[in-house]
């Protein structure tokens, strides 16, 4: 109900991603992935990217579409039934593009973004370092120049096609005697450099994308892979927070409405006391608590993705959405369960395994809690502006008296 949201263009390309999720993408892949069959999203990518659906919003000379971030993320919702580990490999080649595709040479772009959309690279992130995860600027992972190569020592966890993944987007500290924020470096670190895979985790969900821990020991990278400036990744970090919040919080949107329609179908199929369930105020008014959640959540992502599309500051938004999407999701799912009963909480359908995914959400790309970190700080300081073009509604109390406020 929300396409009157979309222009024909943003439309458009959310029907090709519809039309992909719904006949390209065998169950089976789901199956094999959940019981740790296959490690990897490289099926998907590969797909995707003989369809031209992938890093949608670059341009066209690097095999995208030169689309917005509003048909991105209605296109990630579609894929986002599929669970987390699926939507991940989906959106990786636009959250490491958009390091590339801002920040990267042309070389760069050339030699990683072009193939990467085309599906036949496959990349992934390497963040979070086992000694603190939201402490981004805490990274001890290093790089020396030595000539023309940075020497890079250390480890990341938690990446996403850690497996099998062609090159990762790696922060390394660069200058570690500079202030936090001038101390870091982005760069295209290929497997072929030496990176080593030191352990594949075995997850609750968000299974089969080959998540793992990489080391790197004395990894040689050539000076043309750094991206951006030297000591510069502050402001690379900063840009990825938009497409890593927002296509989480798009993708969470579309496992959130999976679930409630396999659970809102069921509901009316499924007897009890003579007259199928959705009869009763106890089901039905789940279903109107989690449609509600679901199409607010939906809103939020959208008016996200379009103030990012006009330039406008977004980072309240973006966070707002990540947060909201994913504690949605989170209920919504929840909600199915209870009302499909014991049966939702059997392989016998999806809803379990969406649960499982949904989890993590709440917590990658930034926890919930980094989410209400940067909200309120920008609330604040908005309100700390003065504004003159709306009215002061503090003036409108019934028994105004300035000397009964007292703020020491």
């Amino acid at each position: 109900m929300f396409e009157f949201m979309l222009n024909d263009t943003e439309r458009a390309y959310w029907k090709e991603v519809r039309e992909f999720v719904k006949n390209d993408i065998p169950s089976q892949l789901i199956r094999d992935m959940d019981e740790g069959k296959i490690e990897t999203g490289r099926p998907l990518i590969e797909k995707a990217g003989k369809k031209n659906l992938l890093g949608p919003r670059f341009p066209e000379k690097y095999h995208g579409r030169a689309l917005n971030w509003v048909a991105e993320v209605a296109g990630v919702e579609e894929v986002g039934v599929l669970g987390t580990s699926l939507s991940c490999a989906f959106v990786m080649p636009s959250i490491v593009g958009e390091a590339i595709n801002l920040f990267g040479t042309e070389e760069q772009k050339s030699r990683y973004l072009a193939p990467t959309n085309q599906g036949t690279l496959y990349s992934a992130e390497a963040l979070t370092e086992p000694r603190g995860g939201s402490d981004f600027f805490g990274a001890t992972t290093t790089a020396t120049r030595k000539g023309d190569y940075f020497i890079l020592n250390g480890e990341k966890r938690f990446v996403v096609g850690a497996q099998d993944s062609d090159y990762f987007l790696v922060y390394a500290k660069s200058d570690p005697d500079a202030p936090p924020h001038q101390s870091i470096s982005c760069f295209i670190v290929e497997r072929e450099m030496g990176v080593e895979v030191q352990n594949i985790y075995k997850l609750m969900g968000t299974r089969g994308g080959g998540t793992g821990r990489l080391v790197f020991r004395d990894v040689r990278v050539p000076v043309e892979n750094l991206v951006g400036e030297l000591h510069g990744a502050y402001s690379i970090f900063n840009r990825m927070m938009i497409p890593e919040r927002l296509l989480s919080a798009a993708g969470a949107v579309g496992m959130a409405r999976g679930a409630i329609e396999v659970a809102g179908r069921y509901s009316t199929r499924r007897k009890a006391f003579g007259r199928t369930i959705n009869s009763f105020q106890a089901v039905s008014f789940k279903v109107a608590d989690s449609v509600a959640m679901l199409d607010s959540a939906r809103a939020l992502v959208i008016a996200s993705a379009r103030l990012v599309d006009s330039g406008g500051d977004g980072r309240r938004l973006v966070s707002e959405a990540k947060k909201i999407a994913t504690e949605f999701a989170w209920t919504i799912i929840n909600n199915a369960m209870q009302i499909m009963g014991g049966i939702g909480y059997t392989t016998v359908y999806p809803i379990e395994r969406l649960l499982r995914d949904c989890r993590l959400a709440m917590i990658w790309t930034g926890t919930n809690e980094i989410m209400n970190l940067l909200i309120q700080h920008e609330y604040y300081k908005e309100l700390s502006k003065v504004k003159t073009d709306t009215r002061d509604i503090e003036h409108d109390a019934i028994t105004p008296d300035e000397e009964e406020k007292h703020y020491g």
